[in-house]
């Protein structure tokens, strides 16, 4: 697991990242699969069961995982849902390349107040696929939207990439003193 220096926090010169998120009391996570075929029942959602595997395991509280099928107005309306009183991160995996229906950054960026993007494009950085991902990362009330690839491995690769700053960005979406 890598190790994220903090500075300013006394003795503790690094903690893992997993320690990290748990400092920060548990973030509370949603995922939001965007797909025709898994709503139509002709494909399995592998990509947010894994999304919801590795958020587990890094310490955020997986509240909802939730499917909706591809275009800028289901998104939206999608978003609008799972972001109204919710304070943390929402994740969506799918619809984010070039295909006619892959609209996610689109819908995404109906709902979002500001981008954030130095969060997706380290997300893009971790492969050199990550070039062909449209996603967005932007802010939504109190919360914050993350768009990944629709590939199991992709969704995590690009996730994993920025999970040690979401929560330190949660929590200054939140105006929660930080250091």
């Amino acid at each position: 697991q890598p190790l994220i220096g903090l500075v300013g926090h006394g003795s503790k010169s690094a903690l893992s990242l997993k320690e990290l998120l748990m400092a920060e009391n548990n973030v509370r996570a949603k995922v939001l699969t965007v797909s025709d075929g898994v709503v139509a029942g002709t494909r399995e959602d592998t990509s947010g069961t894994e999304l919801v595997r590795v958020m587990t395991e890094h310490g955020f509280d997986v509240v909802d995982k939730s499917v909706v099928a591809d275009g800028a107005e289901s998104v939206r309306t999608a978003l609008l849902e799972l972001t109204k009183n919710f304070a943390g991160l929402v994740v969506t995996t799918g619809g984010t390349g070039f295909a006619p229906r892959d609209q996610t950054p689109e819908g995404t960026l109906a709902v979002i107040e500001r981008e954030a993007p130095g969060i997706a494009e380290a997300m893009r950085a971790v492969n050199p696929l990550g070039r062909l991902s449209r996603g967005v990362v932007g802010v939504c009330g109190r919360s914050i939207i993350v768009n990944t690839p629709g590939s199991p491995k992709g969704c995590v690769e690009q996730l994993v990439a920025v999970l040690d700053v979401l929560p330190h960005a949660l929590a200054l979406v939140a105006e929660t003193p930080t250091e």
